[in-house]
């Protein structure tokens, strides 16, 4: 298992729907870490734009991206971080404010499947009318990022159980 003093920085990212809340609470209890929310971070007109499904511009997304790698820069001990981070320009944003490596595990999965699970959660601000947004928006992390891309088409502890795994092979 990954070393909790080892200060890792990791983002769980992935279109709304891909099960970012659920796997960092799972992963952050296996690995004794503390998992925050990305969405918790967002300004309250960014949640109120999207829960009247407008799209996230760049524009607003910026200041957010900024609170995001700096929730990161200095963790005490694994920090497992929720955050979309669709772009490249995202992340590469998120690692210059983090200051340090980042971990990015991008949680992989079909339009088909996020709309299924997008359609039975409730109490969500991100209505599904943004599906189609996030998925034209999402920039798949490339080889030259080391990302972990695992398949989420799998139970929550075979996903949780393939993270760990990828991260024990992972240099902190």
């Amino acid at each position: 298992m990954p070393n909790a003093s080892a200060h890792r920085r990791i983002v769980l990212m992935g279109v709304a729907g891909c099960g970012k809340s659920a796997v960092g609470a799972a992963l952050a209890a296996r690995l004794d870490a503390v998992y925050l929310d990305g969405d918790d971070l967002h300004p309250p007109e960014n949640i109120a734009k999207m829960r009247r499904g407008e799209p996230l511009t760049d524009e607003d997304r910026w200041p957010w991206l900024t609170l995001v790698g700096r929730t990161l820069a200095d963790p005490h001990g694994t920090l497992i971080l929720g955050c979309s981070a669709l772009k490249r320009r995202y992340r590469d944003h998120i690692r210059k404010e983090a200051g340090a490596p980042v971990i990015f595990v991008h949680l992989a999965g079909t339009k088909q499947l996020i709309t299924a699970r997008m359609a039975a959660r409730t109490g969500h601000f991100m209505p599904t009318t943004l599906i189609d947004s996030q998925f034209d928006a999402l920039e798949a992390p490339t080889p030259d990022e080391r990302p972990i891309t695992i398949d989420i088409n799998a139970s929550l502890e075979a996903i949780v159980s393939a993270i760990a795994a990828e991260l024990e092979e992972t240099p902190a």
